[in-house]
């Protein structure tokens, strides 16, 4: 068997002090989200993300006045409060990808954490490849531990302007000769997420994870946005494999093989 995993990024890759600090205030944390999907099924996937697309969308796609297959909807933009409390179809839908994605023999996949760093020592791009490692690692657990015979996989992520690094993290990560990533057959795909169903279905996903990763991160902070937990906490907890995002004292990943690319790179 072979998945191919589709991961946006959710949260905020910047610095973060508060929700009411004057500039430092997007997200207390950072990911990557998405859906894995056995390569099979990929099309038919895609074929039927972009009909609901159509259907849930229609009057901003009409206003768009733009071919449907390469208009997008942020996910940042559609799990808005307003919007999941407003307008119940928003709400249906997501369950509606859920039970497609678990139907077809796939599963809903986040990893992310809480942003303790303090503000002179914020780095995005350590950040953005400590993350990236960690989602490579379960995802290659997952092929090799959950799936019967064993899976292989392949890795495609929205445009980063840090390719070089993460290409080579990930090439690093599947020859290291301690812990090597066996199961991922190639470093990540970098595609344009306007022209990829499953990788809008992905956004979508990690616009979700965002919300609720405020709420676990800061509860405080982002009481009012308990109605993320309410309707979709329970339902992506059941469609998720090897997932997770890690606060408090448990927040930071393994950073030493990430020093190792970082030095790499700068030689």
């Amino acid at each position: 068997m072979t998945y191919i995993a589709y991961l946006d990024e959710f949260g905020h890759i910047g610095p973060y002090i508060s929700r009411t600090d004057p500039k430092f205030k997007e997200s207390p944390v950072f990911g990557l989200a998405g859906l894995i999907l056995p390569a099979t099924e990929v099309r038919s996937f895609g074929t039927w993300f972009f009909q609901r697309k159509q259907e849930l969308l229609a009057w901003e796609i009409k206003r768009a006045e733009e071919h449907p297959a390469t208009w997008e909807k942020k996910g940042a933009a559609l799990y808005t409060l307003r919007n999941i409390k407003k307008y119940p179809e928003v709400r249906r839908m997501t369950n509606r990808v859920f039970n497609r994605i678990e139907k077809i023999g796939g599963r809903v996949f986040y990893v992310g954490t809480e942003k303790t760093h303090p503000i002179d020592e914020h780095d995005a791009n350590r950040l953005y490849l400590s993350v990236l490692k960690e989602a490579i690692k379960r995802i290659d657990h997952f092929c090799h531990e959950d799936c019967d015979n064993g899976a292989s996989f392949l890795l495609v992520l929205d445009e980063h302007d840090q390719r070089q690094a993460l290409v080579t993290a990930a090439a690093q990560a599947m020859y290291n000769t301690d812990d090597p990533r066996r199961r991922l057959i190639e470093p990540p795909f970098q595609v344009e997420s306007h022209r990829y169903q499953t990788l809008q279905a992905a956004d979508w996903i990690a616009g979700l994870v965002g919300r609720l990763g405020a709420c676990w991160a800061e509860p405080d902070q982002y009481a009012d946005w308990e109605p993320f937990r309410t309707f979709f906490e329970a339902r992506l907890n059941r469609a998720s494999v090897r997932s997770g995002v890690r606060t408090g004292a448990r927040a930071r990943f393994d950073e030493q093989e990430v020093e190792q690319i970082v030095r790499a790179l700068d030689e």
